[in-house]
């Protein structure tokens, strides 16, 4: 390698390296705060989830601290609502309403944890239209 490339090469990196320094400097200036991440997929405002042969409805929904969330079944066939993981449900305890009969409807304790919260019907763990998710904020 020629010294004329040599000294370009390295001209180069003291450049960047400058740049990147300055870039990086302390201005004393205040930084703005990192954005908040987007939670995925759409998110309802509401305390109800409505139960029928369809599945859950709506699936993901948002709750301020300290809501409480009624399951209403409008199907003729039981359902047993908790939290996830299958079969523990030991995610979000108070999200854990069990058994509904067909017609009835079941609330959940207060739920006064901020998080994010997963649920399903219990008897039919795998069936995607009987899960969901809470998020308390």
């Amino acid at each position: 390698m020629t010294q004329t490339i040599r000294s370009a090469i390295v001209g180069g990196l003291v450049v960047g390296l400058a740049a990147l320094v300055v870039s990086c400097g302390d201005d004393s200036s205040p930084s703005s705060p990192s954005p908040t991440p987007i939670p995925p997929g759409p998110t309802v405002n509401t305390t109800t989830i409505t139960l029928t042969s369809s599945g859950a409805s709506p699936r993901d929904i948002t709750v301020p601290v300290g809501a409480r969330v009624t399951f209403v079944n409008n199907d003729s066939a039981p359902h047993d609502m908790n939290s996830d993981p299958h079969p523990a449900h030991t995610g979000c305890p108070d999200l854990n309403v069990g058994f509904i009969s067909g017609g009835q409807s079941r609330a959940t304790n207060n739920l006064n944890a901020a998080q994010t919260c997963t649920y399903h019907d219990h008897n039919q763990p795998s069936n995607t239209n009987l899960q969901g998710t809470i998020r308390i904020q």
